[in-house]
């Protein structure tokens, strides 16, 4: 434990009063009642947190001062492959076709997406990709590569005539 001095004591009184996130004002009240001579299990049950909690906030304001005590932010794409600027980039190769009125190609679009990042991935990636950037039409398939014309045209004579 770390004991403050009259000026860092004051800094926090002082910080209290500012314009700040309510999760560092807690821990902020937290050193304060450490300094006033309070017991961690007793600052435990005051804030109505846990020990470890009260721990954490001490550790963070002994090693880094008042700064450390501001919350982390939490969110945003922890496991991106590319920046948003980088597929912004990737996809302007492709809005040239689009821009004439093709429809972009999934599978050319994901082998340019893997070469870029390096190592392969899933469609439902690229379809992320294009949902993100507010790409909504995809060329559907015209026919299924295994189709039997001949069956189909039988199927349609004798659909039809059941009926």
């Amino acid at each position: 434990m770390v004991k403050c001095t009259k000026r860092q004591g004051r800094q926090l009184k002082t910080a209290l009063r500012w314009k700040i996130p309510e999760a560092q004002r807690r821990r902020i009240q937290m050193v304060l009642l450490r300094e006033s001579g309070m017991a961690q299990p007793a600052i435990a049950g005051a804030m109505g947190v846990s020990l470890s909690t009260v721990n954490r906030a001490h550790m963070a304001y002994d090693h880094g001062g008042i700064k450390a005590l501001k919350p982390k932010p939490n969110g945003g794409r922890k496991r991106e492959n590319m920046t948003l600027a980088e597929e912004k980039a990737l996809l302007a190769r492709f809005a040239k076709a689009a821009g004439a009125g093709e429809m972009p190609n999934i599978h050319d679009l994901k082998r340019a997406y893997e070469q870029a990042i390096g190592h392969a991935t899933s469609n439902s990636t690229v379809y992320n990709l294009l949902d993100r950037h507010r790409w909504r039409k995809l060329m559907p398939r015209p026919f299924h590569p295994n189709r039997d014309v001949e069956a189909q045209k039988a199927f349609k004579k004798m659909a039809f005539h059941a009926l």
